[in-house]
């Protein structure tokens, strides 16, 4: 019986926190919008009064006009859609096989040994040099794109998996093999459990990793996309067009990041306590 007080009073800190840990999210997130609305005033304002030359800087406003007539007269959201695809199917090509690859490893100490000076290698390469070739190989179409956000996303994700793998628990493997387990059931059951957190942690780096990658192969060659339509509009000296591509592909990040975040918690669900 005495314990029931302790308890109770154990359920009331924890609520408390997290009472606290909601208003700090409000908290936050109402500075996060004051901040950025204020950056625009101040943006907007400098551009009116001549303190930033509206030629090169734009503004909001004229920015938000330029966007809308891209959108309801050219081709803005087509090429949102083209970026966006290619981004998100290398970055999942990548992950996937980056870190069915670094999850490999496991299997034998002799291969693992071999591969990594070599994944070191190509993950120290510029794979963005290696943009124009890869544009030749596989055309100016979206394949190149994708396989470009493929090639910058794939040794991050193989890497993280292989520490995940490095940093399994050996006496459990041991413990478990001495009471009759297979290999393949440590490997379900404990490898890729006890890896994920490194898995998932790259999810954040390599979905910009994988935009980048995506602009890049547009700016060298493409009939499609955000990259295309700011070098387009470059070319043609249109700097607010140019705005709207920045502008556009900054919201995209953030969406995707978000996206991320989400990804994170759907995958780390039931691993780490609730903020």
């Amino acid at each position: 019986m005495a314990e029931k007080p302790k308890q109770g009073r154990t359920e009331l800190l924890i609520e408390d926190q997290n009472v606290e840990q909601a208003k700090i999210r409000h908290r936050a997130l109402a500075g996060q919008i004051f901040v950025g609305l204020f950056i625009i005033f101040l943006w907007e304002f400098s551009t009116r009064i001549g303190w930033l030359d509206s030629y090169y800087w734009s503004s909001p406003s004229t920015i938000v006009r330029t966007g809308w007539v891209a959108i309801t007269e050219g081709t803005l959201l087509q090429d949102l859609a083209y970026t966006s695809g290619a981004t998100i199917a290398g970055f999942i090509l990548g992950t996937v096989v980056g870190s069915a690859l670094g999850l490999s490893f496991w299997w034998s100490e002799l291969y693992s040994r071999i591969t990594e000076p070599y994944l070191i290698a190509i993950n120290a390469v510029p794979k963005l040099a290696l943009a124009p070739v890869l544009v030749i190989m596989f055309g100016i179409g979206f394949d190149s794109k994708v396989v470009l956000a493929f090639l910058m996303t794939v040794i991050v994700a193989s890497i993280a998996a292989y520490s995940g793998v490095k940093n399994v628990d050996r006496d459990l493997e041991k413990m478990l093999l001495s009471l009759g387990a297979r290999r393949h059931h440590i490997f379900f059951k404990v490898v890729i459990p006890s890896s994920v957190p490194w898995m998932v942690s790259t999810l954040k780096i390599n979905i910009s990793l994988a935009l980048a990658g995506t602009i890049v192969g547009e700016f060298i060659s493409s009939q499609q996309g955000i990259g295309r339509m700011i070098l387009y509009a470059g070319q043609i000296l249109n700097i607010d067009l140019v705005w709207v591509g920045v502008i556009v592909l900054s919201v995209l990040s953030i969406v995707m990041y978000l996206g991320t975040v989400w990804l994170e918690r759907l995958l780390m669900r039931g691993r780490t306590p609730k903020s």
